[in-house]
């Protein structure tokens, strides 16, 4: 997979003088967002399920290499699920949890920045048919981990937990509703919550700063909805942070996101997991179709003030357009509107951009 992200910037005058302030200078810029190699497989010999998946990755910010996704999956049909051990998403918000390849926006809501994208450990996840009940359980610690820039935890225990009373689809008709919890210990009693404002290339807009936390834990709730090509969902989050000799702090935001797949595809949901999909090409445009044409807006906010904390908000609307020309190439046009609240001023920005994708599986 390879994702590759082309962004340029129109800024007011205040959030030019909030950019002087941080020592920025947003420039228009292309960047290789992640490339990465994934391979995966079933152990035939063995009764009980039993898959493996391997995943190394180039990561565009950091600059290094990494190894992503990695370990086993053992079905557990006594429990209605499955156990994955290794290297995996600790399993907080289906946005989350989601491939990054399938995501119905440019990028994740800025509320669910400070929960880890990968973590090693033990994770279950199951799927109850008759009560339309699912849970995920996962336990991680950072024995392995601990160094890389996913790693801001010694160890964490993440539940989701969610009902699906709706879900036809042969009709594409879904309702999930869930909600969310983890509990952990930032290492060395520190931690920093910052968040990009929804563009990859753009740095880091709000930030705490470092500040004492002994343990956190982090509440949030989704609910999505989809009927036939048309989609809408939310998602909002609080993270609270405790510290023995200073002030706790607690930071909250959400999103909403509405998409309408003008060419008639529907976004397909998977129970093993409990997560949407890619969607489905029906003929590609090298086969004289069309792909899959789909508009999008995304609304979404996380602020980082609190107490004698001054990390500032962002506020970003995002419409945009996903072109899946095939089941493997994708084509995203965005513009983006975004307000800075930050060192007791609103700075205002426009983001356009574009994205190419290109996902073989």
């Amino acid at each position: 997979g390879y994702i590759g992200d082309f962004t340029s910037y129109s800024q007011d005058k205040v959030f030019k003088q909030q950019m002087d302030s941080l020592n920025l200078d947003l420039k228009s810029a292309y960047q290789t967002r992640d490339f990465r190699i994934l391979g995966s497989g079933r152990l035939l010999k063995f009764k009980r399920y039993i898959a493996y998946k391997f995943a190394y990755m180039y990561d565009g910010d950091e600059k290094v290499w990494m190894i992503r996704e990695t370990g086993l999956t053992i079905g557990v049909p006594e429990l209605k699920g499955n156990i994955f051990i290794g290297r995996t998403k600790e399993g907080y918000s289906m946005i989350k949890v989601m491939n990054g390849h399938s995501g119905i926006t440019n990028e994740r809501a800025m509320a669910i920045d400070p929960i880890p994208i990968l973590a090693d450990g033990i994770k279950y996840f199951g799927y109850f048919p008759k009560s339309r009940l699912f849970l995920n359980l996962g336990a991680y610690n950072d024995f392995l981990s601990k160094g890389q820039g996913f790693s801001t935890l010694s160890w964490q225990y993440v539940a989701r937990g969610g009902w699906v009373p709706l879900n036809d689809q042969k009709r594409g008709k879904l309702l999930h509703i869930a909600g969310n919890f983890s509990y952990g210990k930032p290492l060395d009693g520190k931690f920093t919550v910052k968040s990009r404002p929804e563009s990859n290339p753009t740095p880091f807009l709000i930030n705490t700063g470092q500040f004492s936390a002994k343990r956190t834990t982090s509440i949030g709730a989704e609910i999505h909805f989809t009927s036939g090509s048309f989609t809408i969902g939310s998602e909002i989050a609080q993270h609270n942070f405790y510290a023995d000799n200073s002030d706790d702090h607690h930071f909250a935001g959400g999103d909403i996101v509405i998409g309408y797949i003008f060419t008639g595809a529907k976004r397909p949901y998977n129970t093993t997991g409990n997560i949407y999909g890619f969607v489905p090409v029906k003929k590609s445009v090298f086969k004289g179709g069309w792909g899959e044409i789909e508009g999008v807006i995304h609304l979404s906010t996380f602020n980082l003030n609190d107490k004698l904390i001054y990390g500032g908000q962002f506020t970003r609307i995002t419409p945009m357009i996903n072109w899946y020309l095939t089941k493997t190439l994708r084509w995203e046009l965005t513009y983006g509107y975004g307000i800075l609240d930050r060192f007791n001023l609103k700075g205002h920005v426009n983001f356009f951009e574009t994205r190419i994708q290109l996902t073989v599986m």
